[in-house]
């Protein structure tokens, strides 16, 4: 028996924040206390709080010590893990009270959060299948192979209003039930962990800290609907991940959780990983199921769906991570508990990738129908630096941007659709108002160029032009007549592209357009980037009434497009200057200005 736990945070941002060498450190200092038979280091995944990495946090008093360098580590274990006194100044601050030690729950960033699919990451194990296994792990797959039949498990998954958590919503029971009337002698269960919107990592950390659910799930969707195989796409950039995954695998075959006759009621099922190249066009179910086949990742026409002639031409299921790692909950706690959350329309918790110009970048599971206010300001933290507040990115660049006057909005699909956005997977890019619209319209039009596989002209011709504009207006070259030929164009590919990408590529530069249209008429007409961003439109100024003539800002410069005698004030020769802000960032006294 030990008497401490020290869960430690092995997902990928603490990882590479130095979480490896908080381990080998900590384990080393045990050692030299003869404290490694009392103490038990656990390396978990992702706690959510990103921001504060690496993490570590003691049981049984929830210590929770935040952005820990090795060099804590024989404080922590001297003082804390020897003698019982616990180290409040590398504590989580929020965490300190006069007299007593707060409550992870009970802090601004998760007291408003329910976590339903990520509810064992930074809880367990996710190498040890036993620890899942402690958690309830395998009960469902238990009681569905014994005490149902594969109708009444879809019948359950349909009742509880479980809709997908990749993007577009569709309800899991229905996909499931079009799958399972299709007779053949092979089926397929497919996972799509590819994740590729910019910022997304919500699938990554499910299957770093809890990687048996996905099994358990897939196993379950593989007896609902007549399959006895599984595949798992996941992207190779992904190496925590897809080691954990396999890890799994492996210890669920050996248990008999995968395999021929699963508990002994005659159900064979198994399941298999294939890496992907980080193409995002793969993220589209049928363009999944061509790069599993071996073959380039482009997507098919639609119909025949995928549950009729999917995966190598026979009936197929594909969810993402995070919509399977609701099942197993949902097979043992009951489709009413599962629907008891959320709005009318979505059911459950939705997991956001929080991240951009927040304080508390990570991870977020909140019910349907929490605001975008509510995660931005209280969960979140706020905007740094006491900036205003600008729109939200949901949806990568699938979807739209959520302007502050939104920023009420009960964000479901119903209601994230209606204003020109849409869930996608999960991504949350905050954005303040240093933000140009256009710059950002035009950052994720440059990705879907690079990301359309080229099948179908409207998208890989069409995203190309739409590219140009915005890089016209960028650089104030265009004219008001390129705004109508940029909805125009964006409309067009909407209606005409063959897969999901080519279709909801201009959903950014619509919502853009709809929102902060006087952005745009800013850079065609006055020639101004009013964020201070697009740099053709930029010029930089000293502030004679303000330069000392400290001569930092010349030093500095990598052109030498600053001159000035020492105690003057100094000058910017603009056809030399390249508008890097170097010169903003070293000036001591606000001197220099770009307009």
């Amino acid at each position: 028996m030990y008497r401490s736990h020290v869960l430690v945070c092995g997902g990928t941002g603490c990882t590479s924040s130095g979480s490896e060498q908080i381990i080998k450190t900590l384990e080393g200092e045990l050692e030299k206390t003869g404290l490694q038979n009392e103490i038990k280091v656990i390396k978990t995944g992702c706690f959510g709080l990103c921001a504060l990495g690496p993490i570590m946090i003691v049981y049984p008093e929830g210590a929770f010590y935040s952005m820990v360098k090795p060099e804590d580590i024989p404080e922590i274990v001297s003082e804390h893990l020897l003698k019982g006194r616990i180290v409040t100044r590398l504590l989580y601050q929020e965490t300190v009270t006069e007299d007593t030690i707060k409550s992870l729950n009970h802090t601004d960033f998760y007291k408003k959060q329910k976590r339903v699919a990520l509810k064992n990451c930074g809880v367990i194990d996710p190498e040890n299948i036993n620890e899942y296994i402690a958690y309830d792990g395998y009960q469902a797959l238990g009681k569905v192979l014994t005490e149902m039949t594969p109708e009444q498990v879809i019948d359950t998954i349909k009742a509880s209003g479980l809709r997908g958590r990749g993007g577009a919503g569709f309800p899991t029971g229905l996909k499931w039930s079009f799958a399972a009337k299709n007779d053949a002698d092979q089926k397929y269960v497919c996972c799509n962990a590819d994740e590729g919107d910019p910022g997304a990592f919500m699938d990554r950390s499910i299957l770093e800290g809890d990687p048996n659910v996905l099994i358990e799930a897939m196993t379950i969707a593989g007896y609902a609907i007549g399959a006895s195989q599984g595949y798992v796409y996941v992207r190779a950039e992904y190496p925590i991940a897809v080691k954990r995954l396999q890890i799994a695998i492996d210890e669920a075959r050996e248990m008999g959780f995968l395999g021929k006759d699963i508990f002994g009621s005659g159900f064979d099922f198994d399941l298999d990983i294939r890496l992907g190249a980080g193409a995002f066009v793969c993220g589209e179910e049928t363009a999944l199921m061509t790069s599993i086949e071996g073959k380039r990742g482009e997507p098919r026409p639609r119909p025949p769906f995928p549950a009729e002639k999917g995966l190598f031409g026979k009936p197929s299921v594909l969810n993402n991570v995070e919509t399977y790692a609701n099942i197993p909950q949902i097979i043992l706690n009951g489709p009413e508990w599962f629907s008891s959350m959320g709005t009318e329309k979505s059911k459950g918790t939705k997991v956001f990738a929080l991240g951009g110009k927040i304080n508390n970048t990570g991870l977020v599971e909140v019910p349907m129908g929490t605001t975008l206010r509510t995660i931005i300001e209280e969960i979140g933290g706020g905007i740094p630096g006491g900036k205003k507040f600008k729109a939200a990115q949901t949806g990568g660049p699938s979807g739209g941007c959520i302007p502050a006057e939104h920023m009420d909005i009960e964000i479901d699909y119903d209601n994230l659709l209606s204003i020109g956005s849409m869930m996608g997977s999960g991504g949350l890019i905050v954005m303040d108002e240093d933000t140009c619209m256009v710059d950002i319209a035009k950052f994720f039009l440059e990705f879907t160029v690079d990301e359309s596989c080229g099948k179908c002209t409207p998208c890989r011709i069409g995203t190309k032009r739409m590219y140009e504009i915005l890089d016209k207006i960028s650089k104030g070259k265009a004219t008001m007549q390129d705004i109508d030929r940029l909805e125009k164009l964006a409309h067009y590919i909407k209606d005409n592209a063959l897969c999901g990408l080519g279709q909801t590529a201009p959903n950014p530069v619509l919502s853009t357009l709809h929102f902060f249209r006087d952005e745009y008429v800013a850079h065609i007409v006055e020639k101004r980037c009013p964020a201070g961003v697009c740099k053709d439109l930029l010029n930089f100024y000293i502030r004679e009434d303000k330069c000392k003539g400290c001569t930092l800002c010349a030093r500095n410069c990598p052109v030498g497009a600053i001159s000035g005698n020492v105690k003057e004030p100094h000058i910017i020769d603009r056809s030399k200057c390249i508008k890097c802000g170097a010169c903003i960032e070293k000036c001591k006294f606000g001197a220099i200005e770009k307009h």
